[in-house]
């Protein structure tokens, strides 16, 4: 079955809102950092919201940044930049831009019903030369994988992918790693061994990626620029649904807040006690309902101000934490118990108190 789409004259598709799957896909957010360098070691969210770098067993290193070339009508575009070559591929090697998504976000798709839904994913790219990557399609609960290479030049190009419905394999509904939109840059023979076809559903990881695929590691030289994605129900790719920035962070927050004052001696939590002579209890109220109960990571130096003596933190723990709000153990020495505090950055305007409920 295909949507039938709004033709009325005189009408604008982008008056009609919420079509657009994907959550920062102008990649105008990046709440944790504009730039990341020496990433590959490891897999993880290290700058543009939402959008992970997974990666496996491969000596290939990148910076990941958020970048102003972009094409006309946007801002920002995501740049991975190589800058550790690895010409030497084994076959369990990988590197994915994944946006992992909520099975609850994809239930328009149908998926695994007899009124299964196509979907089309769109999307601008460009790169230092002529390159070809893939893009897929995960049902992650059923292991069911459909992908389709595209091509970059060295301009801005909108790329269009129209993936079949796929009536087997029903999605959970519920706030889990159940979909994803995977960007392939760099693969081994584990998902390039098989023989691939487009837009085909299938179950087997060595046709995962396509036959010519481009590596983002073949050389210090090879740049991969995206914006402008979108994921919606039906044949058709509509333009691009732009968002306001406030409406876009406060998507991203469900999944990532990130508190900083971008000025030395800024407050961290303002509310607080100690409740012990090596512990203080410090307050975060959480802006939006998270997505699950956070994990906490601290970016630079805090301190713990009574209202009389400041006080350097020597450990940060998070004490309890739901999806509404969190208590950090702050632990310091010499602190009168309860004594209320206040807890701010030492003299580091970069420090970032960072609450995690990723996907």
């Amino acid at each position: 079955m295909t949507v039938s789409r709004i033709n009325e004259a005189g009408l604008n598709v982008n008056q009609y809102g919420n079509r657009n799957v994907i959550i920062n896909g102008a990649m105008q957010v990046a709440q944790r950092s504009t730039s990341a360098s020496g990433i590959g070691a490891s897999g993880g969210f290290f700058a543009i919201d939402r959008w992970a770098y997974s990666t496996n067993n491969s000596a290939g290193r990148v910076t990941i940044s958020q970048d102003s070339d972009a094409p006309e009508g946007f801002g920002y575009s995501q740049k991975i930049a190589c800058t550790t070559a690895d010409t030497s591929i084994a076959a369990g090697e990988y590197v994915i831009l994944p946006q992992y998504i909520e099975g609850q976000n994809v239930q328009q798709f149908k998926k695994g019903t007899s009124a299964a839904e196509q979907i089309t994913v769109s999307f601008y790219v460009k790169g230092n030369a002529a390159a070809t990557y893939t893009v897929e399609l995960e049902d992650a609960g059923n292991g069911r994988y459909n992908s389709q290479e595209f091509s970059v030049t060295s301009s801005w190009t909108r790329v269009t992918k129209t993936f079949a419905a796929d009536t087997t394999g029903t999605v959970t509904n519920d706030n889990g790693n159940r979909f994803r939109l995977n960007f392939w840059l760099h693969a081994g023979s584990s998902y390039t061994g098989g023989d691939h076809t487009d837009n085909v559903w299938h179950t087997t990881a060595n046709k995962r990626v396509g036959d010519n695929a481009t590596s983002i590691y073949d050389s210090t030289s090879r740049t991969f620029y995206l914006t402008g994605v979108q994921m919606e129900v039906g044949d058709t790719a509509t333009d691009f649904e732009h968002r306001t920035f406030a409406d876009e962070l406060v998507k991203c927050q469900r999944y990532t807040f990130v508190h900083e004052t971008g000025v030395a001696y800024g407050w961290s939590a303002l509310s607080g006690y100690c409740n012990t002579t090596s512990n203080a209890l410090a307050f975060y109220q959480f802006p939006v309902k998270m997505r699950g109960a956070p994990a906490l990571t601290v970016s630079g130096d805090l301190q713990i101000l009574d209202g009389f003596t400041s006080y350097s933190v020597t450990s940060k723990t998070l004490g309890m934490g739901t999806v509404f709000n969190a208590r950090v153990d702050v632990g310091a020495s010499g602190l009168t118990v309860g004594r209320h505090i206040a807890t701010r950055n030492n003299n580091d305007a970069d420090c970032k108190v960072i609450f995690d409920a990723e996907l």
